[in-house]
């Protein structure tokens, strides 16, 4: 008896779509960039949106020598166009071949090309961008019927040769794709689309591991609960994270001790660091660090946040939901538990692990919050505070990370709180606002009115305490599109 397979959906993605959809129908020659980090779905997207049916495509080979690119890039020629291709001496006579092949086609359609994984096929010394750009500007871009899809994830390959390209690329990218991971609506919807029976609690704590990168999410088995899941996919004898961190990031970047260098030092540093900090505690700088900082944000590893009132001034935060996981318990992890996880739901350890990420998804979904707080349609700008404390002058320290300051004069301090049920706020921790409110507005100087803005999971409970909260923002806000 043969097995059913259920063809897998594509979630959210629709401007994406959108776009793509036009560039079939456009009168012109169309030549897009989909990046985006690791796993986060981009072959998958195009794809599922083309159903696999290019006129040609072909995926670049991981740490490859130009030889043996160009003899699967010729195998693969020799499959779309039905005819044998002879070896290519170089680039440019892979892509001559391919304008024979493609001008063979019907002239009364448009011809898809789909060249996956493209920074890879980019070897030393490889004559690979200068022959893309002529097959480009000397024959594709001369024609309306050529729509040409590069894929790569985002490091700095994509952006010098092709979304800033200064040479025969420049200004040639029709349409750029950057594909980030889910929000918490989209990956609602992906367990929908697998029959998941996982409530909006059980959906955030899986966004906790994965981040709402589709790989990830792709992983869970919809029969198992969220602790049985992550036992399968972190702890079991073959679970398939567990050497997802070494694998992750030397799949993108050379170097990659000096980014895993970087990594390391944000997760020790949990408020952030601003680069004068990273300088100090690495030993590389310039155009490098640059780099380096660059790809890790292009690829939402690590993210910058604004400091409140220092104009300018930024820190950066290791914000992959997944290497936080991995550092945290995975990392040093030396028990041979296979079902750790759900024995040791009441670590605190695990406890301490939500609150913090929950912060986390909080910040990512800030636009969710403006919107909970009727405020979408009013200029904000979100930032982070944080106030050293001074012994010698007697002042206490202070730190907000997620601050929403509006341009009707209101300042939002967000408290964002996870818990299992209602969040009853104590005398003493009321105490504890009202004093960290005093330092922000003696500190900053502002003027505007400031109030505490509480971000849960199952709201505010009654209490007498309550009534320092101004606005209350819920779990269920933080699903909205």
């Amino acid at each position: 008896m043969k097995t059913q397979h259920k063809k897998p959906v594509l979630v959210g993605r629709s401007e994406e779509c959108g776009i793509l959809r036009e560039c079939m129908e456009s009168t012109r020659s169309e030549f897009v960039i989909v990046c985006g980090r690791r796993r986060v779905g981009k072959t998958f997207l195009i794809d599922r949106f083309f159903e696999s049916n290019y006129d040609f495509s072909y995926v670049g080979q991981h740490r490859t020598k130009t030889r043996l690119q160009l003899k699967y890039f010729a195998k693969s020629l020799s499959k779309y166009s039905g005819k044998k291709q002879p070896a290519f001496a170089d680039w440019y006579d892979a892509f001559d071949a391919l304008e024979e092949y493609l001008e063979s086609l019907p002239d009364d359609r448009k011809k898809v090309i789909f060249i996956d994984e493209m920074p890879w096929i980019d070897t030393q010394r490889s004559t690979f961008v200068s022959a893309l750009e002529n097959f480009w500007n000397g024959w594709a871009n001369r024609r309306y019927d050529i729509v040409l899809i590069a894929s790569g994830s985002a490091t700095s390959w994509m952006a010098n040769n092709l979304l800033e390209n200064q040479g025969g690329l420049h200004n040639r990218i029709t349409h750029r794709l950057y594909l980030s991971p889910f929000t918490l609506a989209e990956t609602e919807e992906y367990f929908k689309s697998i029959d998941s029976p996982l409530t909006r609690f059980d959906i955030l704590q899986t966004y906790m591991l994965t981040g709402g990168v589709p790989f990830y999410l792709s992983l869970f088995n919809a029969k198992m609960s969220v602790a049985q899941n992550i036992d399968m996919m972190c702890f079991n004898r073959n679970a398939p994270l567990i050497n997802e961190y070494e694998e992750l990031y030397s799949a993108l970047f050379s170097h990659t001790e000096s980014y895993l260098a970087i990594v390391d030092l944000l997760y020790k540093h949990k408020d952030g660091l601003t680069r004068q900090e990273i300088v100090k505690a690495v030993k590389f700088n310039g155009k490098f660090l640059s780099t380096i900082l660059s790809n890790l944000e292009q690829c939402d590893f690590i993210e910058r946040f604004e400091v409140f009132g220092k104009k300018g001034s930024t820190v950066y935060r290791l914000v992959d939901f997944y290497t936080l996981f991995y550092f945290k318990f995975i990392a040093n992890h030396h028990n041979k538990d296979t079902e750790w996880w759900s024995h040791n739901l009441d670590n605190p350890g695990i406890k301490s692990w939500m609150g913090r990420t929950f912060e986390l998804i909080c910040m990512r979904h800030h636009k969710q919050i403006k919107k909970a707080l009727g405020i979408w349609g009013i200029a904000t700008s979100v930032t982070s505070w944080k106030a050293i404390a001074d012994e010698e002058k007697q002042l206490p320290g202070a730190q907000v990370d997620l601050l929403i300051e509006r341009a009707d004069r209101i300042i939002h301090l967000c408290e964002m709180k996870f818990s299992e049920q209602e969040f009853y706020i104590s005398n003493e921790y009321e105490a504890k606002l009202r004093t960290r409110m005093g330092i922000f507005k003696e500190r900053t100087g502002t003027r505007h009115a400031v109030v505490h803005t509480f971000v849960t999971t199952f709201g505010i409970g009654a209490g007498k305490h309550r009534s320092i909260v101004h606005s209350e923002v819920t779990m269920d806000d933080l699903f909205a599109r």
